[in-house]
């Protein structure tokens, strides 16, 4: 086949490409993603046996600020770069942000206290195990946000496979957030962050392989 007939072929009669589409599909992907995760906690870790204490303090809602935050960021994020050639500049804004003010918080936290007790901030109890717990928690999101990704159009493909490695690991945070006892903000910036850092890493090993179009 001539090229001037290919080309005649795929512009003749085009299917429209529906509105919103990128915006439906990641809600499909949330709204799968998020229930199996927050199942897999209640079923292998169950909410904080304090919660209902929890929720009056302020603490509580600044843990669950921060996830929340960054997730959003993460999904503008992972929305633009799902897109080929579209602008990302201000996702990064709404991820840096949050990261910005609970390390600022913690600072100041760490200064006001004696030194004797600054360790206990940072490691609080479940030092040992939280980056790891939001890591398995973020799988289900990981699997369901690739799905997503790989169905669109891409085309940084290691940075949309972080990018989406950081959704996924803000909301299993998010989700672990209601089981974890730790409100620190020293605590919040090292152990939460680093098990956000490390399905983004993993997303941004694989995305060149598995979002490939």
């Amino acid at each position: 086949m001539k090229t001037d007939e290919l080309i005649s072929l795929l512009a003749a009669t085009p299917d429209p490409v529906p509105t919103h589409v990128v915006e439906r599909r990641f809600a499909i992907a949330l709204a799968a993603g998020l229930p199996l995760t927050a199942l897999l906690m209640l079923l292998t870790m169950g909410l904080r046996a304090d919660l209902a204490q929890a929720v009056a303090q302020g603490a509580f809602w600044m843990k669950l600020a921060f996830t929340a935050f960054l997730a959003l960021g993460a999904l503008a994020l992972t929305e633009q770069l799902s897109r080929p050639g579209a602008k990302v500049g201000f996702a990064w804004v709404l991820i840096a942000a949050p990261l910005l003010v609970v390390w600022l918080v913690a600072a100041a936290s760490l200064i006001t206290t004696l030194p004797e007790h600054r360790l206990g901030l940072v490691q609080g109890s479940s030092w040992g195990t939280c980056a790891l717990n939001i890591s398995v928690l973020s799988v289900p999101l990981f699997i369901v946000t690739f799905w997503c990704v790989k169905g669109l159009a891409p085309t940084r493909l290691t940075l949309t496979g972080a990018a989406a490695g950081l959704l996924s690991g803000a909301l299993g945070a998010l989700v672990y957030a209601l089981h974890c006892t730790e409100s620190a903000a020293p605590f919040l910036g090292i152990w939460y962050v680093l098990g956000i850092a490390i399905p983004t890493a993993i997303g941004a090993t694989l995305g060149s392989r598995l979002l490939r179009w």
